[in-house]
């Protein structure tokens, strides 16, 4: 048995337990509270000790683009962020279009996986938007959602089946929302900055006409929708309204939509470069505030590493995409519960509990007879961001140097000891 001794324990529901023992035998807790007899004492005193994150939406770029990121790599990152689940995009090669290879995520991830690995099959065949998956397969292969990301589904009488045929597997359609014709060319947020640095821009309506249409679909339907890295302002007041009214519409955003503004372009850094676009100084507060109120759900990393020869070239040319398992909780610690408004708990259900909810996952919460998967973390450690030190192979992000406030230490998964800091690192 293992005793986490004397930290903060935060349960991933609210609750905040300080100078709490927490106890493990093999891959669950026993109990929170109390004295019992262990083999091996682990001190917390004067830490956090958290359910481990849940990332509904990353990229492990596994199978094809392995010289992006592989399992193996992609979840020691994700466990040196303090994830211990995370689901998979399926814009792979092949797409994770089939239940062959829905399994071989799987099977893979068991193989290698230092975390919980949940795959999210596509929506439409090689997510060209024309004919549906045989979504009821892609389930019983262990599929735990269904989208498109990084490609939208364009046409809305094929959403709408696929709304419809998701509601029969009980699978979610996570929606990526970009109205191509708006986006087409768009390299940045279109605004003063684009004009400025001579981009062609990104308009907000590309992102806010979808999330329109999937709300409408939705409502419609009597169905549930996600909308995935929700950016933009106008997004957000559509899905409160939305939400007022009762529809079943759940959302995400990134922490890089409350972290940074299209004013971080300035230079060119193609690690800037991502989709949907880092947008304005309004539009992060709107982010802020709709993590506050509730109106946006979840944080997700969207984990898209790239390799060098991806990013470190002309921004037009560039690929979308940041590196952001391994700074995304110091991200929300400073962004968000340090500057006020928001409390760590809270930060803790958007990371942990919140996603877990959404996907149906047995994960994000600390409690006895739950999963032992949790983090031991320093709310108050100050760390500057050295990409070359990161697990993942993509070295991608625009916080490269800057000096953040928050670490994960430990990170357990199932009773086992996944991630712990190294001190140089």
């Amino acid at each position: 048995m293992i005793c986490i001794k004397g930290g903060t324990v935060i349960d991933g529901r609210g609750k905040v337990l300080p100078g709490t023992d927490v106890y493990i035998e093999d891959d669950r807790i026993v109990k929170v509270g109390g004295t019992l007899d262990a083999d091996e004492n682990i001190d917390a005193v004067g830490k956090y000790v958290m359910p481990g994150f849940v990332d509904m939406h990353c990229h492990l770029r596994e199978p094809g683009y392995e010289y992006k990121e592989d399992i193996e790599s992609g979840t020691r990152a994700a466990a040196a962020g303090g994830f211990t689940s995370v689901a998979c995009m399926p814009n792979t090669e092949p797409v994770l279009d089939s239940a062959a290879s829905i399994r071989y995520v799987r099977e893979r991830a068991a193989a290698v996986g230092h975390t919980r690995v949940y795959p999210i099959g596509a929506v439409t065949m090689g997510q060209k938007g024309e004919a549906l998956t045989q979504m009821h397969e892609l389930r019983a292969a262990g599929a735990v959602a269904l989208s498109d990301d990084g490609h939208p589904v364009m046409s809305a009488g094929i959403m709408r089946r696929a709304m419809e045929y998701a509601s029969h597997t009980g699978l979610l359609i996570i929606s990526h929302c970009e109205e191509k014709s708006l986006a087409a060319g768009g390299q940045m947020h279109e605004g003063y900055m684009s004009t400025v640095l001579g981009l062609r821009g990104i308009p907000a309506a590309a992102e806010e006409t979808m999330v329109a249409r999937e709300i409408l679909l939705a409502e419609e339907l009597g169905l549930r929708v996600h909308i995935a890295h929700v950016s933009t302002r106008g997004s957000i007041e559509l899905i409160r309204h939305a939400k007022e009214r009762g529809v079943a519409v759940t959302c995400e955003t990134c922490p890089h939509y409350f972290s940074a503004d299209h004013t971080w372009v300035a230079g060119y850094d193609a690690r800037t470069k991502v989709n949907p676009p880092l947008r304005t100084p309004e539009d992060v507060e709107a982010v802020k505030e709709g993590l506050s109120d509730g109106t946006i759900d979840a944080i997700a990393t969207d984990h898209a590493p790239h390799h060098r020869d991806e990013k470190e070239i002309e921004y037009e040319l560039a690929l979308n995409g940041i590196s952001a398992f391994e700074t995304a909780f110091a991200l929300g610690v400073t962004n968000l519960v340090r500057t006020g408004g928001f409390s760590l708990e809270q930060l803790v259900e958007k990371m942990a509990a919140d996603p877990a909810q959404i996907l149906g996952l047995d994960a994000g919460y600390l409690k006895e007879g739950g999963p032992a998967d949790l983090i031991i973390a320093d709310v108050d450690r100050e760390w500057t961001v050295n990409a070359e030190a990161f697990y993942s192979k993509g070295k991608n992000t625009p916080f490269d140097g800057k000096t953040l406030t928050g670490r994960v230490l430990r990170t357990i998964v199932g009773g086992r000891t996944v991630h712990l800091l190294e001190e140089t690192n």
